[in-house]
């Protein structure tokens, strides 16, 4: 078993020394990237839930450049010890390249999203991604 670890070991310093892989370090201007959005809301009940939901359809799909959008609200039953619970509603977009994903973020749609939200909102998290496939 020591001589398991050990080997591990040696490896994962071996692959760090040799630095980024070259999908990695590769030019990431039309990467796909996936734009991921936790909000947790100042009235999380199921009825404000419904509510934001609704809003996010509303203003946050169909923009250009998308290749997938998706809302939903926190799967209470998943409790392992990884599932991170501090959020009531996430969004998943997945922009076809990093100017898709700029465009939206200034658009008058999003914008307005977050003007007539803002009030609503505890938190938000973002969590923004370059794909790879």
């Amino acid at each position: 078993m020591k001589k398991l670890i050990a080997v591990c070991l040696l490896s994962l310093a071996a692959l760090w020394a040799v630095g980024p892989s070259p999908a990695v370090a590769a030019d990431t201007k039309e990467a796909k990237v996936a734009h991921n959005v936790y909000f947790s809301l100042n009235d999380n009940s199921d009825v404000a839930k419904e509510k934001f939901v609704a809003s996010c359809k509303k203003y946050l799909s169909g923009h250009p450049d998308t290749s997938f959008f998706a809302v939903g609200v926190l799967a209470k039953d998943m409790k392992r010890p990884v599932n991170d619970q501090d959020f009531d509603v996430s969004i998943h977009i997945v922009f076809t390249n990093k100017a898709a994903h700029d465009k939206y973020n200034v658009s008058e749609k999003h914008l307005k999203f977050i003007a007539e939200n803002k009030a609503s909102i505890k938190k938000v998290r973002v969590f923004d991604t370059y794909l790879e496939e």
